[in-house]
């Protein structure tokens, strides 16, 4: 028997935190285009296009997961006008027409076209209403046709985690339950979201139904309260086939769970048992798309599949859709990342890393084929401006060296030497907080498997977080040295996050140089400035400076340091006996870390280290 499975919705009214860039959804010139709340329509007085990135249908993917090419268009519309089937052929840069239809009725009338999708990479259609009147489009959606007894059996749990950010979640949950009841079907038969609460602050009667349940959990950090999620998700067998853990801080689009639930049940081959990776657009730049999957480097770091796309163009489209995301050692971050259950069950949960790498850990530990599409994603706060180095030194050293040795999946030497190198490059910039939290990461590292599996990780975050550098707007920074240092208002205006070093300078900061090691009368007083994305020097006239004005990579903060040749010794002096106790130790404990990793990543270990009660 055959049976109609809805692809993807045509999302037609522009969500707030977009309302700036509707080109992610139409385009059309500014007047051409108004949702009508209460009729539920978009009104068309001029021409529209829908081959956007939320609204094309990518046909490439859809071919490549499922085998799908003969799609049906389903629009609901009133007025006089055309519609206009487009594409763009596979190769090709340009969109061409595929069909034209006309548009005539004064009720609500549906429209259905079949459209033969081999051939392209992207469809969509366009509408255009006679001249002086108006096209109401009510609802339009993709379906195609299949066999009953070749749909796979789905049903979704979402995992979020969220620590006293009720900003967000809540929100987030009343758009999931609004979402998931209009959609209804199939999808809202088989869906349930679970709410780990780690900061204990939300009313769990209030919030818990036959939708959503909220999950007390101790404060466990992000790999703890997905651990607690994946649980929920995979405590009873076959209740649910995949997990999506997602963070409590993105903006959603219930489109993306339609989309995702239509995915897996269509899914054919090795993509029967792949994962699917939404991707991460920026909050503050909503057309820009930041990374849907991500892969380890041999060089001991991880590094984006693609660059930032322009998500509101043909160009930034295709580039999305025509580039692999399956490449080796590949994993998938987790602000939205769509898990077997199964891989669950047979590799385990997650390592208690508290935050970080627990997404780079998995991943690569499961080895999966990852699925993407234009359309799932959601939308972050950008990382630029985010520096911590209780997070990106302490947390990144100590956690990426355990994911090396549990998982083999880049060379230790190279890690390590990444390792001294980033400190070397914080103690030029006279970054010493950085510097002595990398080496904090590494003798926790050292520490072995015992260590983390004890350890209170809020209390050691609390503590680092404490000692981070205070990064004060720039305006409230001293004026006097940012101005003799040569931060100027065009220095403030880049941001590019291009990185601009001249040869010299590249060369430079290529060798073993630091102004720790001069005598005084050949280092400057007059100060200099660097800017630094995360441990990158975008730009820098520092050298042979004695003060240091740093500027994050937004240029809006900043702080001043000034030189510490006893703390710079103190850190070299303890940078050295690490050193020394790593060539010593470090074969033994990569062995106690990769022996450990069963334990820490079950069931038995997460169910006494969250203290959940036995049922038993």
């Amino acid at each position: 028997m055959v049976t109609d499975i809805k692809l993807a919705n045509v999302v037609l009214h522009v969500d707030d935190h977009a309302a700036e860039h509707p080109e992610l959804y139409y385009r059309c010139a500014p007047s051409d285009a108004r949702y009508d709340a209460e009729a539920g329509a978009l009104c068309v007085t001029g021409a529209v296009d829908f081959l956007t990135y939320i609204n094309g249908l990518s046909a490439i993917k859809w071919r490549k997961y499922t085998g799908i090419e003969q799609v049906a268009l389903h629009v609901a519309y009133a007025g006089s006008g055309t519609l206009t089937v487009t594409g763009v052929r596979t190769d090709a840069s340009s969109v061409e027409q595929i069909a034209r239809y006309d548009l005539a009725s004064e009720e609500t009338l549906e429209l259905v076209v079949q459209i033969d999708t081999s051939g392209f990479d992207l469809v969509g259609f366009s509408v255009a209403p006679t001249e002086g009147s108006t096209v109401s489009i009510c609802r339009a959606f993709y379906t195609a046709s299949v066999e009953e007894g070749s749909v796979n059996s789905v049903s979704l749990a979402i995992a979020t985690t969220t620590f006293q950010n009720e900003r967000y979640i809540l929100p987030n949950i009343e758009l999931v339950k609004k979402g998931i009841a209009a959609e209804g079907g199939a999808l809202a038969r088989s869906f349930h979201m679970f709410v780990v609460d780690n900061g204990r602050t939300l009313d769990v009667e209030a919030l818990s139904d036959e939708v959503v349940t909220v999950l007390p959990n101790p404060n466990a950090g992000g790999s703890g309260g997905f651990a607690r999620g994946m649980m929920a998700a995979s405590e009873v067998p076959g209740a649910y086939t995949h997990v999506i853990v997602m963070d409590d801080d993105v903006r959603i689009m219930p489109e993306s769970f339609v989309r995702v639930f239509a995915l897996l049940s269509l899914a054919r081959g090795a993509y029967r048992h792949a994962f699917i990776n939404g991707a991460m657009l920026s909050l503050e730049e909503p057309t820009r798309q930041f990374e849907d999957v991500a892969y380890v480097v041999d060089n001991g770091a991880y590094r984006r599949i693609k660059r930032d796309a322009d998500a509101g163009t043909l160009e930034g489209m295709l580039y999305n859709e025509r580039t692999s995301v399956e490449v080796p050692n590949a994993y998938g971050a987790w602000w939205f990342s769509c898990i077997p259950v199964e891989n669950i069950r047979q590799n385990g949960l997650p390592m208690p890393f508290f935050i970080r790498c627990d997404d780079v850990e998995f991943g690569v530990r499961n080895n999966p084929t990852y699925m993407t599409m234009d359309g799932i994603c959601v939308w972050h706060a950008s990382f630029e401006g985010r520096y911590r180095a209780s997070v990106d030194c302490y947390q990144y050293t100590r956690n990426f060296l355990a994911t090396v040795a549990v998982d083999d999946c880049a060379s230790e030497f190279w890690t390590i030497q990444r390792l001294t190198r980033s400190i070397r490059l914080h103690l030029r910039d006279l970054d010493y907080i950085s510097a002595e939290r990398l080496l904090d990461g590494f003798e926790d590292y050292l520490k072995g498997p015992e260590f983390l599996a004890q350890a209170d990780g809020s209390a050691i975050m609390k503590k680092l977080g404490a000692l981070n550098e205070k990064h004060l707007d720039v305006a409230e920074l001293d004026q006097a040295v940012l101005r003799e240092a040569g931060v100027t208002p065009e220095v403030l205006a880049r941001t590019d996050l291009v990185y601009r070093p001249s040869k010299v300078r590249r060369l430079l900061r290529s060798i073993p140089y630091d102004r720790h090691y001069l005598p005084d009368f050949l280092l400057k007083k007059k100060p200099g400035y660097v800017v630094k994305n995360v441990s990158v020097a975008l730009e820098s006239n520092s050298s042979r400076c004695k003060t240091v004005v740093f500027l994050d990579a937004t240029r809006q903060h900043g702080a001043i340091r000034h030189m510490d040749r006893a703390r710079f010794k103190a850190i070299r002096r303890r940078e050295h006996a690490l050193m020394a106790r790593y060539r010593r130790e470090g074969k033994k404990v990569r062995a106690a870390w990769k022996k450990a990793r069963p334990y820490l990543t079950s069931r038995e270990f997460w169910t006494q280290y969250l203290g959940i009660a036995s049922k038993a």
